[in-house]
């Protein structure tokens, strides 16, 4: 092969996932043994087990149609795509008579099946980009995306940042010691209580001034009459960011560091943001002690920061939802705790619900308000107007705070929303029995959520009779298979893609649309389907997994392309973010990456696959 064409096909490769990742030499090596192929516009190749040679196939120009030994479609693919992955391994049955057709004329650039193996067997930790299996790519991916960041605090294991500085008593040390020890001794804001070689307790100092200064209890009792039992820890190797989630969740400010029952140290909320410029992690505190709305507002481009922290630090969708959602709580939270401080008392028990995203714990920068009341029966015709002042307040006040009125206006500030108990059980036996569209479109919004103040049992109680309801009814997870697989997530980027057309998001890929949503109905199909009363997406699918609804490699297959997805969403919105621009779910073709568009791909046949299996399964006939 000519010099100048080994240069041309070099230049092409190390700018292509994976190629990137390979070391120079190594590219360098294959651009030499590469065959060039030309296929014009209609041309086939066929693959079949008495093919004598394979290879690698990558489409340097043109566009590409695979197409299963029945004709159905596999997938599209255009320049920069590559396939003939499943080659790299001894062909089955399954996969005699698979082609691929040219849809437009293309040029091809063909690596040897043995070049690749030979790469695998020598550079091994490159083996999983080469892998025949989508899902094991896609797994590769998401790693390799997490890899890149490791760097960042949040994935620093906590033990290397913990303070060596905390006490350690036993249950009968009387409190002046402890309160003499944590002052004059190892000068800790905590002290850890152990039995024996069990950890049973915790004092802080803030403990030491609420429980035994300010209640003048007798300081010679023994500390166990004021610690706090069973306390949070963490262990020593674990990163940083589950430490943050863990303060987040509990409202915790010290954090025990251990190695087994051994304690190693102590991280504390200050010593995290005084050392590591943390601060936006502890907004809650912040939330939590505000006077007013307009308080809490002033801390919106706070919570715009600890989105974009999280997306930088690469952690997984699952870490970034729940964090998100716990700051969205906390503003629910205290704006309904200073609306009733304005209104007055309740007139009976009521349960603020949230729904959606904010109900999966997966809320991101775009989320907006689902929301609903669940008023005790006992609720009286006057005691209504009292409701709706409170839900308009809320409502209007999380507006101020970020959070978007529902286009749809699924809110608590809706009187429809705002109902009694038996009023949503008759809601639930309407929406189960008959699901229409314009009743489907209602409950996809209110099959997940979650009371987040108030009297949590009345939610309980209407979950409840949800659940029991599905399980009693024979077309209402069918209905939710039809309306799933409606929309298909597309089969190629480039040609044919799924984009939207006119209005100012023209072009683009609505990937919200197209993968996200089909995910999460998904989950919801599998997950219900085996009684599962969960709400968040992947919890779903470990769930159904467990219950034997589905495979277990279905399932983290299908968890790995929520990932992937999810990492490309926010990413591209940090992106939007940064260049002060409004962030959303339309993507243009052109902003994908090699590497995005790649495994994009791979997620999106994993879509396809599962919705074929929701469909042979919960579809008769």
């Amino acid at each position: 092969m000519g010099t100048s064409l080994t240069c041309n096909i070099f230049d092409f490769l190390v700018t292509i996932d994976p190629f990137d990742k390979l070391p120079e030499a190594l590219v360098r090596a294959l651009s030499k043994v590469v065959k060039v192929r030309y296929l014009a516009h209609g041309e086939e190749i066929e693959f079949s087990a008495q093919c004598a040679q394979r290879f690698l196939y990558i489409i340097r120009t043109g566009a590409i149609e695979q197409r299963r030994s029945n004709g159905e479609l596999r997938a599209r693919l255009g320049a920069e795509d590559q396939f003939g992955f499943t080659f790299l391994k001894p062909m089955t049955n399954a996969e005699d008579g698979y082609r691929a057709q040219a849809i437009e004329d293309s040029l091809l650039y063909l690596i040897p099946h043995q070049e690749l193996q030979r790469i695998c067997s020598e550079y091994p930790e490159f083996e999983n980009y080469f892998a025949s299996q989508a899902q094991v790519r896609l797994h590769s991916a998401v790693n390799d995306v997490c890899r890149k960041e490791e760097k960042g605090l949040f994935f620093r294991r906590v033990g290397e940042i913990a303070s060596e500085n905390i006490t350690i008593v036993t249950e009968d040390t009387p409190i002046q010691e402890v309160a003499r020890r944590m002052c004059c001794g190892e000068r800790s804001s905590c002290a850890v209580v152990k039995k024996g070689d069990e950890i049973v307790g915790l004092v802080t100092d803030r403990d030491m001034t609420s429980s035994v200064v300010a209640t003048g209890i007798d300081t010679r009792q023994p500390i166990s009459t004021v610690m706090t039992q069973s306390p949070v820890l963490i262990q020593s190797d674990d990163k940083v960011i589950q430490a943050v989630s863990l303060m987040l969740q509990y409202n915790i400010r010290c954090l025990p560091v251990v190695k087994g029952n051994e304690v190693t140290g102590l991280l504390t909320t200050s010593h995290l943001v005084h050392n590591h410029r943390t601060q936006a992690l502890f907004l809650i505190e912040k939330i939590k002690y505000a006077s007013s709305v307009n308080a809490l507002a002033s801390l919106r481009d706070e919570r715009q920061s600890i989105f974009e922290a999280l997306v930088e630090s690469g952690v997984s969708a699952e870490i970034q939802g729940r964090v998100m959602s716990m700051i969205m709580d906390a503003f629910t939270r205290r704006i309904i705790q200073l609306t009733e401080e304005l209104l007055g008392p309740p007139p009976c028990d009521y349960a603020w619900v949230v729904a959606g995203s904010h109900a999966r714990n997966e809320v991101h920068m775009l989320s907006d308000q689902d929301s609903a009341i669940v008023l005790s029966d006992a609720v009286k015709e006057e005691d209504k107007l009292y409701f709706t002042h409170l839900a308009m307040r809320v409502c209007n006040g999380l507006a101020a705070c970020g959070y978007p009125l529902c286009d749809g206006k699924y809110m608590a500030a809706s009187p429809k929303w705002c109902q009694p108990l038996s009023r949503w059980k008759e809601y639930y036996q309407k929406w189960v029995h008959s699901p229409e569209y314009n009743k489907l479109l209602s409950i996809s919004v209110f099959l997940e959520v979650r009371a987040i103040y108030g009297n949590g049992e009345l939610v309980e109680q209407m979950q409840h009779y949800l659940h029991q309801r599905i399980q009693s009814s024979h077309n209402f997870i069918p209905a939710l298979v039809k309306d799933a697989i409606e929309t298909q997530p597309p089969l190629g980027i480039f040609n044919n893609l799924v984009l939207e057309k006119g209005g100012e998001n023209s072009n683009t890929l609505n990937i919200k649309k197209y993968a996200l949503n089909l995910i999460i109905d998904l989950a919801r199909i599998f997950s219900l389907s085996a009684g599962g009363s969960m709400t968040g997406t992947e919890e779903r699918f470990r769930y159904a997994a467990e219950q034997g609804a589905m495979s277990q490699d279905s399932c983290d297959n299908i968890i790995g392309a929520y990932r992937f997805i999810t990492q490309v969403r926010f990413k591209h919105q940090l992106q939007a973010i940064k260049a002060g621009k409004e962030p959303n779910n339309h993507i243009a073709p052109d902003n994908f990456s090699s590497f995005e568009r790649k495994h994009l791909k791979d997620a999106f046949k994993i879509i396809n696959e599962m919705q074929d299996v929701a469909k042979l399964r919960y579809l008769k006939g």
